[in-house]
């Protein structure tokens, strides 16, 4: 009996030691690249492939790589694109998701479905038939055509509508015994209380576009509307050589605003996704 009994502590336990080391495992596997473009950037070129615990420190290696390429535009450009990106995505998805969670209306559960149809279909695919849609437009080079086929998100509705739901209808009628209309309650109950949602949505939503880059590559073709990982690529694919140190610079100047972003927010990104039922 005694055996028996200490049998389910036992198998407890040693999930528990399972599930610890393999998080520590995936924890070291992710950071090894990372770690390695630090180590190189931060280290004369010579000391990219071997590891010596005292060797000399520098930023001539991020001082090469400003100068080199244009990096301050490309990080002006990226920046403009994720905020058109997100500031359009907000607004579509804000009104989409309050009028799928709130609102009775023939064909809301076929039209929700055809949205969801979209988290289906790899943008890759849709690529030149967006590129021939831009070149209609005359927008071909510039922010707007990187922008324009994001600005509706399926999973942006999806996660927002899951949140909405979540709200009780008790203050949605208290809202409206104060006298608001339909948008006054979405602006002043519904919003407030997804806050945590909006947040974590915004870290996916900035990191994507962030760090797309086939569809920038495709639809821009001057230095004036490359995004940063276009102009990475550029830079690292020059006949000059391969200078990883340099480029490990360039590549660190490139995700430092995102690992900052998720460092500050990583607590609200998780509660964001865990109140919207996402697991």
């Amino acid at each position: 009996m005694s055996s028996l009994a200490l049998a389910p502590a036992f198998d407890s336990r040693f999930d528990r030691i399972l599930n610890t080391v393999a998080a520590w495992t995936l924890g070291l596997l992710w950071l090894l690249p990372l770690a390695y473009a630090a180590w190189t950037a931060f280290h004369p070129s010579e000391y990219s492939a071997r590891f010596e615990l005292f060797a000399p420190l520098t930023l001539d290696n991020f001082r090469t790589a400003w100068e080199a390429a244009p990096f301050p535009r490309y990080l002006l450009n990226t920046t403009l694109l994720v905020t058109t990106i997100l500031a359009g995505q907000l607004l579509l998805c804000t009104l989409a998701a309050y009028a799928f969670a709130r609102f009775s209306f023939p064909g809301r559960d076929i039209a929700f479905a055809l949205v969801l149809v979209q988290l289906m279909i790899m943008p890759d695919v849709l690529i030149v038939e967006n590129y021939r849609s831009i070149h209609r437009l005359g927008l071909v080079d510039t922010i707007g055509a990187i922008a324009l086929p994001y600005m509706a998100s399926a999973f942006g509705i999806f996660l927002l509508r899951q949140t909405f739901k979540t709200i009780p209808r008790e203050l949605e009628d208290a809202a409206r015994i104060e006298g608001c209309g339909v948008l006054g309650v979405l602006w002043r109950v519904y919003i407030p209380l997804a806050r945590p949602t909006y947040l974590a949505y915004a870290l996916v939503s900035v990191s994507h576009h962030w760090n797309n880059f086939l569809w920038p590559l495709v639809v821009t073709n001057t230095v004036d509307t490359r995004p940063l990982t276009v102009g990475l690529a550029v830079f690292a694919g020059t006949d000059q050589g391969i200078d990883w140190a340099v480029i490990s610079a360039a590549t660190l100047l490139s995700s430092a605003p995102l690992l900052i972003a998720f460092l500050l927010f990583q607590r609200q990104f998780v509660q964001g996704f865990l109140r919207a039922g996402i697991r």
